[in-house]
């Protein structure tokens, strides 16, 4: 029986396509066939954290695992469950949001700024 080999291994950083211009630290979302991007409001689609800065076409790691200080859109507060939000940010879950879109668990408070998350 042949070996089988994942394509990346649990905990190792992913390797994507920029469809727009990302700042290291953004939150990214896929948003084509290999590609991400800062995310821009929330969704289910987020993979994880930018590694570096990189232009529209350029290749970017991507951390989706692990404890990273995101930006805060808004007030969000320790133990809190966050989404992902404008500009790469992350912000507090609210009514009717769904489950599937949480990002992780706030570890400290913040109201804006910077909020450290251990992702999911």
């Amino acid at each position: 029986m042949a070996e089988y080999v994942p394509i990346r291994k649990p905990g190792a950083a992913l390797v994507s396509q920029a469809s727009a211009s990302i700042t290291g630290g953004q939150l990214v979302a896929v948003t084509g066939n290999g590609t991400v991007a800062a995310t821009s409001a929330a969704t289910a689609a987020w993979l994880g954290v930018a590694a570096f800065d990189a232009a529209s076409g350029d290749k970017v790691t991507i951390h989706a695992v692990g404890e990273h200080e995101l930006a805060a859109s808004g007030a969000i507060a320790a133990g809190a469950n966050v989404i992902p939000a404008a500009n790469g940010a992350v912000a507090t879950i609210g009514a009717g949001t769904d489950y599937s879109q949480v990002v992780g668990v706030a570890v400290s408070a913040a109201a804006g700024g910077k909020v450290r998350v251990v992702l999911r």
